[in-house]
C-alpha cells in the first residue's frame, strides 16, 4: 500500500468531521402518513461551508490517482458532485461521504487496482520476458538494453506516484532515495544496473557478463514488485 496515498485518505477522512460541524437545520416540515393518520417531522439540513467544494476536488484527485475514470467509484462521485455548491443539503454530503468511505475501505483491503498500473505491469512483464529470451539466445547486449528501459520506465512511474519530477535516471534515483522511498543501498544498486544498461547501449560487451544481465533482470523485477503499486 502506498503510504503517501494512505496518508491522504486519512487527511480527507479527518476533514469530514470538520465539514460536519457546519451542519445547520434550515427548515422543518411535517409529513402526514395516510395509512395511520400520523405526522412526522422532517428536517432539512444544509452544510454552509466552502470546505465541501475543496474536499470534493481533493477526493476526485485521489480517485484519479488510484482508479480509471471509468470506475464506478469515480463516476458516482463525479455525477453527484458535479453541481454541488457551498450551501449543499446535508443528505447529499452523506451520500458522497459514504462513497468515499467505501472506496477507502476497499483500497485498504486491496480490492482496488489502477487499470493504468495493471496495463503497465503487463508491459513490464512482457519486456522482461523478452529480455530473458534474448539473453538465453546469447544476445546479452540487447537483453541488457531492454531490461534497462524497463528499469527507467519503472523509476518514472514511481516518481509519478510520489509526485517527484521526471528527469535523468540518476537524478530521479537520487530524489527517490532522498525522499526515503528506498534506502542508499537500493540507490547504489539502481546506479549499478543503469551502468550495465549504458555499457550495453554503447556496445561495451566486455564490461559485464551474461550472469550480470541475468541478475539485472531478476533485480529489476524484484525492485518493481516492491516499489511500484500492483506490479
Amino acid at each position: 500500500m502506498n503510504k503517501k496515498i494512505w496518508k491522504r485518505f486519512e487527511e480527507l477522512e479527518n476533514t469530514i468531521k470538520s465539514i460536519e460541524t457546519t451542519k445547520k437545520i434550515v427548515h422543518e416540515r411535517t409529513i402526514r402518513a395516510h395509512m395511520f393518520d400520523t405526522h412526522e417531522t422532517e428536517e432539512i439540513s444544509r452544510i454552509d461551508s466552502s470546505e465541501i467544494i475543496t474536499w470534493c476536488i481533493q477526493v476526485k484527485d485521489l480517485l484519479k490517482k488510484i482508479v480509471n475514470t471509468d470506475s464506478i467509484y469515480y463516476k458516482e462521485f463525479y455525477d453527484i458532485t458535479a453541481s454541488i455548491n457551498s450551501n449543499e443539503k446535508f443528505d447529499t454530503f452523506l451520500i458522497i461521504k459514504s462513497i468515499f468511505l467505501t472506496f477507502k475501505n476497499d483500497y485498504e483491503k486491496g480490492y482496488l487496482s489502477s487499470i493504468k498500473t495493471l496495463i503497465q505491469a503487463e508491459v513490464f512483464e512482457t519486456q522482461l520476458e523478452q529480455a530473458q529470451e534474448l539473453l538465453n539466445s546469447g544476445y546479452k547486449l540487447a537483453s541488457a538494453v531492454i531490461a534497462g528501459v524497463v528499469l527507467e520506465t519503472g523509476i518514472r512511474e514511481i516518481c509519478t506516484q510520489e509526485e517527484i519530477a521526471h528527469g535523468k535516471l540518476d537524478k530521479m534515483n537520487a530524489d527517490l532515495a532522498k525522499k526515503g522511498i528506498y534506502n542508499k543501498l537500493e540507490q547504489k544498486r539502481i546506479t549499478a544496473l543503469a551502468d550495465i544498461r549504458n555499457s550495453a547501449a554503447h556496445g561495451k560487451e566486455s564490461e559485464f557478463t551474461k550472469e550480470d544481465v541475468q541478475k539485472m533482470i531478476r533485480d529489476i523485477k524484484d525492485f518493481l514488485a516492491k516499489h511500484l503499486d500492483n506490479i
